[in-house]
């Protein structure tokens, strides 16, 4: 099951327990890199580009649920 990420207007809420505010997201990503390294060797990255990522699977840290997690509006996203 994929689960959309939120938006501007939506967030994220278990079906099971009503939880808004805190959840385990598992993604896989694919990013570009700029790395620099400094004289002594350590690695710094400074640029950072998502080419793609994808949520697998998002857990409710309150009731453990694992994928019961719809959209709903944010408060005050209609105004």
């Amino acid at each position: 099951m994929t689960v959309p990420l939120p938006t501007a207007t939506t967030r994220w809420r278990c079906t099971l327990c009503g939880n808004l505010t805190r959840f385990d997201v598992t993604r896989s990503s694919k990013v570009v890199e700029y790395i620099h390294l400094d004289l002594a060797g350590e690695p710094t990255v400074e640029e950072r580009e998502v080419v793609s990522e994808t949520i697998e699977s998002v857990r409710c840290r309150w009731c453990n649920a694992v994928d019961q997690v719809e959209l709903v509006d944010r408060p005050g996203a209609g105004s």
